[in-house]
Protein backbone atom coordinates (compact mmCIF):
# COMPACT_ATOMS: atom_id res chain seq x y z
CA UNK A 1 0.00 0.00 0.00
CA UNK A 2 1.17 3.36 -0.71
CA UNK A 3 1.67 6.13 2.06
CA UNK A 4 -0.67 8.82 2.74
CA UNK A 5 -0.20 12.20 3.93
CA UNK A 6 -2.22 14.70 5.05
CA UNK A 7 -0.80 18.22 4.08
CA UNK A 8 -2.18 20.92 5.08
CA UNK A 9 -3.51 22.88 2.16
CA UNK A 10 -2.44 26.70 3.26
CA UNK A 11 1.00 25.58 5.40
CA UNK A 12 2.43 22.71 3.89
CA UNK A 13 4.05 21.36 6.65
CA UNK A 14 7.99 21.43 5.33
CA UNK A 15 8.99 17.58 7.11
CA UNK A 16 5.91 16.04 5.39
CA UNK A 17 7.27 17.89 1.80
CA UNK A 18 10.46 16.95 2.81
CA UNK A 19 9.54 13.24 3.00
CA UNK A 20 7.15 13.07 -0.34
CA UNK A 21 10.84 14.57 -2.21
CA UNK A 22 12.72 11.62 -0.62
CA UNK A 23 10.00 9.41 -1.90
CA UNK A 24 10.12 10.87 -5.39
CA UNK A 25 14.05 10.88 -5.92
CA UNK A 26 13.63 7.10 -4.89
CA UNK A 27 11.83 6.69 -8.16
CA UNK A 28 8.66 7.10 -6.09
CA UNK A 29 4.80 7.66 -7.76
CA UNK A 30 3.05 9.89 -6.20
CA UNK A 31 -0.63 11.68 -6.56
CA UNK A 32 -0.72 14.90 -5.45
CA UNK A 33 -3.39 18.28 -5.30
CA UNK A 34 -3.10 20.96 -7.91
CA UNK A 35 -5.26 23.50 -9.14
CA UNK A 36 -7.67 21.70 -10.94
CA UNK A 37 -8.06 18.17 -9.22
CA UNK A 38 -5.05 15.61 -8.61
CA UNK A 39 -2.02 14.74 -10.73
CA UNK A 40 0.49 12.11 -10.87
CA UNK A 41 4.38 13.10 -10.56
CA UNK A 42 7.73 11.34 -10.72
CA UNK A 43 11.63 13.17 -11.33
CA UNK A 44 12.07 13.58 -14.76
CA UNK A 45 14.69 11.47 -15.52
CA UNK A 46 13.20 8.55 -13.98
CA UNK A 47 12.26 6.51 -16.77
CA UNK A 48 11.15 3.34 -14.68
CA UNK A 49 8.60 5.98 -12.63
CA UNK A 50 7.38 7.05 -16.38
CA UNK A 51 6.15 3.54 -17.25
CA UNK A 52 4.59 3.03 -14.43
CA UNK A 53 2.52 6.45 -15.14
CA UNK A 54 1.62 5.36 -18.26
CA UNK A 55 0.34 1.89 -17.22
CA UNK A 56 -1.60 3.39 -14.50
CA UNK A 57 -2.99 6.32 -16.97
CA UNK A 58 -3.02 3.42 -19.94
CA UNK A 59 -1.36 6.10 -22.39
CA UNK A 60 1.57 5.90 -24.81
CA UNK A 61 4.42 8.06 -26.56
CA UNK A 62 1.64 10.31 -28.01
CA UNK A 63 0.68 11.19 -24.75
CA UNK A 64 1.41 15.15 -23.68
CA UNK A 65 3.48 15.02 -21.07
CA UNK A 66 3.55 17.92 -18.77
CA UNK A 67 6.53 19.55 -16.89
CA UNK A 68 5.22 21.11 -13.83
CA UNK A 69 7.17 23.93 -13.04
CA UNK A 70 7.72 26.52 -9.85
CA UNK A 71 7.34 29.59 -11.77
CA UNK A 72 8.00 30.71 -15.54
CA UNK A 73 11.64 31.47 -15.18
CA UNK A 74 12.26 27.08 -15.70
CA UNK A 75 10.27 27.67 -19.06
CA UNK A 76 12.81 28.71 -21.44
CA UNK A 77 15.39 25.81 -20.55
CA UNK A 78 12.51 23.67 -21.44
CA UNK A 79 10.43 25.20 -24.43
CA UNK A 80 10.92 27.05 -27.33
CA UNK A 81 8.76 30.34 -26.46
CA UNK A 82 7.73 33.18 -28.44
CA UNK A 83 7.50 36.50 -27.41
CA UNK A 84 3.81 36.92 -28.13
CA UNK A 85 2.87 33.72 -26.44
CA UNK A 86 4.83 34.64 -23.04
CA UNK A 87 3.13 37.72 -22.52
CA UNK A 88 -0.07 35.80 -22.95
CA UNK A 89 0.96 32.92 -20.47
CA UNK A 90 2.65 35.30 -17.57
CA UNK A 91 -0.83 37.09 -17.50
CA UNK A 92 -2.32 33.73 -16.94
CA UNK A 93 0.16 31.76 -14.13
CA UNK A 94 -0.11 30.53 -12.02
CA UNK A 95 -3.40 29.24 -13.23
CA UNK A 96 -5.04 25.58 -14.20
CA UNK A 97 -3.34 25.78 -17.68
CA UNK A 98 -1.33 23.09 -19.48
CA UNK A 99 0.69 25.34 -22.29
CA UNK A 100 2.18 22.53 -24.87
CA UNK A 101 5.14 24.08 -26.66
CA UNK A 102 8.11 22.20 -28.90
CA UNK A 103 10.29 21.01 -26.41
CA UNK A 104 14.06 21.88 -26.34
CA UNK A 105 17.15 19.61 -25.98
CA UNK A 106 17.02 20.12 -22.49
CA UNK A 107 13.88 17.87 -22.49
CA UNK A 108 14.45 13.81 -22.61
CA UNK A 109 13.06 12.19 -25.81
CA UNK A 110 11.15 9.69 -24.18
CA UNK A 111 9.24 12.61 -22.88
CA UNK A 112 8.48 14.12 -25.38
CA UNK A 113 4.91 14.15 -27.71
CA UNK A 114 6.17 11.37 -30.11
CA UNK A 115 5.24 13.09 -33.50
CA UNK A 116 5.44 16.57 -32.61
CA UNK A 117 8.42 16.59 -30.29
CA UNK A 118 6.75 18.69 -28.07
CA UNK A 119 5.90 18.94 -24.35
CA UNK A 120 3.27 20.56 -21.76
CA UNK A 121 4.08 23.09 -19.37
CA UNK A 122 2.67 23.94 -16.24
CA UNK A 123 2.90 26.82 -13.56
CA UNK A 124 -0.07 25.40 -10.77
CA UNK A 125 -1.69 27.91 -8.22
CA UNK A 126 -1.83 25.68 -5.43
CA UNK A 127 0.51 25.77 -2.22
CA UNK A 128 1.04 22.15 -1.68
CA UNK A 129 2.08 21.37 -5.25
CA UNK A 130 4.32 24.56 -5.45
CA UNK A 131 6.19 23.24 -1.57
CA UNK A 132 7.06 20.19 -3.38
CA UNK A 133 8.59 21.91 -6.53
CA UNK A 134 10.49 24.18 -4.74
CA UNK A 135 11.60 21.53 -2.48
CA UNK A 136 12.71 19.72 -5.48
CA UNK A 137 14.51 22.48 -7.19
CA UNK A 138 13.32 21.06 -10.88
CA UNK A 139 10.06 20.45 -12.55
CA UNK A 140 8.32 17.46 -11.49
CA UNK A 141 7.04 15.39 -14.47
CA UNK A 142 2.83 14.82 -14.43
CA UNK A 143 0.25 14.01 -16.05
CA UNK A 144 -3.38 15.11 -14.67
CA UNK A 145 -4.83 11.84 -12.66
CA UNK A 146 -7.52 10.75 -15.44
CA UNK A 147 -8.37 7.16 -14.96
CA UNK A 148 -9.18 5.06 -18.02
CA UNK A 149 -12.52 5.44 -19.24
CA UNK A 150 -13.04 8.96 -17.37
CA UNK A 151 -12.73 12.43 -18.75
CA UNK A 152 -12.40 14.39 -15.07
CA UNK A 153 -9.52 14.61 -13.08
CA UNK A 154 -9.33 12.65 -9.66
CA UNK A 155 -10.55 14.95 -7.04
CA UNK A 156 -11.15 12.24 -3.87
CA UNK A 157 -7.48 11.69 -1.84
CA UNK A 158 -9.57 8.61 0.11
CA UNK A 159 -10.80 7.66 -3.01
CA UNK A 160 -7.65 7.86 -5.07
CA UNK A 161 -5.31 5.50 -2.36
CA UNK A 162 -8.82 2.96 -2.06
CA UNK A 163 -8.60 2.51 -6.11
CA UNK A 164 -4.06 3.17 -6.83
CA UNK A 165 -2.98 2.46 -3.13
CA UNK A 166 -1.29 -0.75 -4.68
CA UNK A 167 0.24 1.29 -7.88
CA UNK A 168 1.72 4.78 -6.21
CA UNK A 169 3.89 4.93 -3.78
CA UNK A 170 2.31 8.41 -2.05
CA UNK A 171 -1.24 9.90 -2.05
CA UNK A 172 -0.33 13.52 -0.94
CA UNK A 173 -3.79 14.46 0.73
CA UNK A 174 -4.35 17.98 0.08
CA UNK A 175 -8.27 18.00 0.56
CA UNK A 176 -10.93 17.49 -1.73
CA UNK A 177 -10.66 19.67 -5.22
CA UNK A 178 -12.58 19.81 -8.23
CA UNK A 179 -13.10 17.49 -11.10
CA UNK A 180 -12.36 19.41 -13.89
CA UNK A 181 -8.59 18.87 -14.98
CA UNK A 182 -6.58 22.00 -17.11
CA UNK A 183 -7.65 24.02 -19.71
CA UNK A 184 -4.98 22.95 -22.85
CA UNK A 185 -3.66 25.42 -25.28
CA UNK A 186 -1.09 24.46 -27.40
CA UNK A 187 1.67 26.28 -28.87
CA UNK A 188 3.55 23.80 -31.07
CA UNK A 189 2.50 25.56 -34.33
CA UNK A 190 3.31 28.83 -32.66
CA UNK A 191 -0.68 30.46 -33.00
CA UNK A 192 -2.46 29.29 -30.00
CA UNK A 193 -5.19 26.08 -30.41
CA UNK A 194 -7.35 25.37 -27.16
CA UNK A 195 -7.00 21.48 -27.31
CA UNK A 196 -9.23 20.79 -23.79
CA UNK A 197 -11.47 22.66 -22.53
CA UNK A 198 -11.25 22.82 -18.68
CA UNK A 199 -10.46 24.43 -15.55
CA UNK A 200 -8.66 27.79 -16.54
CA UNK A 201 -10.73 30.39 -18.77
CA UNK A 202 -10.19 29.80 -22.49
CA UNK A 203 -10.77 33.39 -23.45
CA UNK A 204 -7.73 34.96 -23.04
CA UNK A 205 -6.32 32.53 -25.78
CA UNK A 206 -9.21 32.22 -28.46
Amino acid sequence: MSQHFYVHPDNPQARLISQSVQILQSGGVIAYPTDSGYALGCMMGDKGALERICRIRRIDASHDFTLMCRDLSELATYARVENSAFRLIKNNTPGAYTFIFKATKEVPRRLMNEKKKSIGIRVPDNKIALALLEAIGEPLLSTTLILPGSEMAEYDPEEIADKLGKQLDLVVNGGYLGEQPTTVVDFSDDEPVIRRRGAGDPTPFE
